[in-house]
């Protein structure tokens, strides 16, 4: 049993109507409650947030946007998307919002439908480095139907910013190739971007600026990292991950021309009927996000990161760039022990009850499916509660695993001091 009544009786349902469904989610249920979660866009939403999803509002068909739709009886839905677009215009300090996609994914796509054509050059950071699969990867749509150009991070060991963007080569790239638009925000990056030197690139070249906060978003919303406003023409996020809402994405932009663009490209051009009951969670966490409470906890957050960086810098893991400015660190594991992969950290962690994801390192010699790091992250340890002390904890859950190369009987014990700090701090 959770200490969430709603969640228990939506399990004691399911165990009368459906036994099998029933246990898959009391394991999961389980699982979550029991464990550290250290996956950077993963996050732990509030009861309201979560139950918000699960109401009347996933009956309804609603395609259109609010006072144009194409099926009747959408009052309360036309109220429950203007209020999230009310809200998040607020969170954000921005003039037009889309909050229909059903991803950052499809918030992407949607941009390139709008503003490019087939084969149009854009410029974006490689998956490799710290970018994102549809910033450009061949396997993606943005990297099939489109031709992607790839600015660098300082490759030099002896630079002051090494491992961080290298805007001066990004601009000479840019100036070459003249991509249509220019991509900046990561799903693997560090360090604080400076949008305002992306808004001269993008002059410089003519290029549109797009930035995807999808990870950051939580830290801009309370101020924690700088936006991307006025700076940048059009902007993507995921709801997920640091801003703590609902999975689904938002696109946003102080541009009239671009936000009509924007409209037609999320519908009918990639989707079809919105996702109602997510539309309305949307709504409810950016409430969330507008809060005080919610600054507090985003600043703990990078706190918690960098504490959590540098007692792993202690015990003789790398982190790349030398640290971090948010919520995120990569972790080089080889300077730890020269044949660890992220592959292995990843699976013995686990079992320890610790869940992280294997993530490559800048020039990372090991491939995607082995790695030789680990990403990890703060804002959902942050949610349950800990601070920067504890991150020392974690550090020594860490460590304990990876030098015992994931014996039993480290994780093992591992694993239960894992869930007495679980049940010490425990899921909203």
């Amino acid at each position: 049993m959770s200490h969430d009544p709603i969640a228990d009786s939506v399990l004691g349902l399911l165990r009368a109507r459906d036994p099998q469904a029933a246990d898959i989610l009391a394991h999961e249920q389980d699982r979550q409650a029991t464990t550290l979660e250290l996956i950077a866009s993963e996050n732990h939403v509030s009861p309201a947030v979560m139950h918000a999803m699960g109401t009347c509002f996933t009956n309804k068909y609603a395609e259109g946007y609010p006072g144009a739709r194409y099926y009747g009886g959408c009052v309360f839905h036309d109220q429950a998307e203007e209020l999230a677009r009310e809200r998040a215009r607020a969170l954000f300090g921005c003039k037009y919002v889309n909050v229909q996609p059903h991803s950052g994914a499809q918030a992407n796509a949607s941009v390139f439908l709008a503003l490019l054509k087939p084969g149009d050059t854009f410029a974006s950071l490689v998956l490799a480095d710290g970018g994102h699969l549809s910033h450009g990867l061949k396997v993606n749509m943005s990297g099939k139907w489109f031709n992607p150009v790839h600015y660098p991070l300082h490759y030099d060991q002896s630079h002051p910013q090494f491992e961080q963007i290298d805007y001066d080569a990004a601009e000479a790239i840019c100036i070459e190739h003249k991509p249509k638009m220019i991509m900046c925000g990561y799903s693997a990056y560090p360090r604080v971007i400076d949008f305002a030197r992306f808004r001269e690139i993008a002059d410089t070249c003519g290029a549109i600026l797009m930035a995807d906060i999808a990870h950051i978003a939580g830290l801009v919303a309370a101020g924690e990292h700088p936006s991307p406003f006025p700076h940048c023409d059009v902007v993507t996020t995921t709801t997920h991950k640091t801003l703590r809402g609902p999975r689904g994405g938002l696109i946003m932009t102080d541009r009239e021309e671009i936000a009509k663009a924007i409209d037609r490209a999320v519908f009918p051009g990639m989707q079809g009927g919105p996702l109602m009951h997510v539309v309305f969670a949307k709504a409810v966490a950016f409430g969330e996000a507008l809060s005080p409470e919610f600054k507090t906890y985003q600043q703990q957050v990078v706190k918690n990161a960098r504490a959590l960086a540098d007692a792993l810098a202690k015990r003789g893991y790398r982190i790349t760039s030398g640290g971090t400015d948010n919520h995120l660190m990569l972790v080089d594991l080889r300077t730890r022990d020269a044949d660890l992969t992220g592959a292995d950290a990843e699976h013995w962690l686990e079992r320890a009850g610790i869940i992280t994801n294997k993530n490559g390192v800048p020039q990372d010699p090991r491939p995607p499916k082995v790695t030789s790091g680990l990403r990890l992250g703060a804002p959902a340890v942050t949610t349950r509660g800990l601070k920067e002390a504890d991150m020392e904890t974690v550090a020594d859950f860490i460590d304990r695993v990876l030098a015992s190369k994931g014996d039993d009987g480290v994780c093992a014990q591992v694993r239960a001091d894992v869930k007495a700090t679980c049940e010490r701090f425990r899921l909203p």
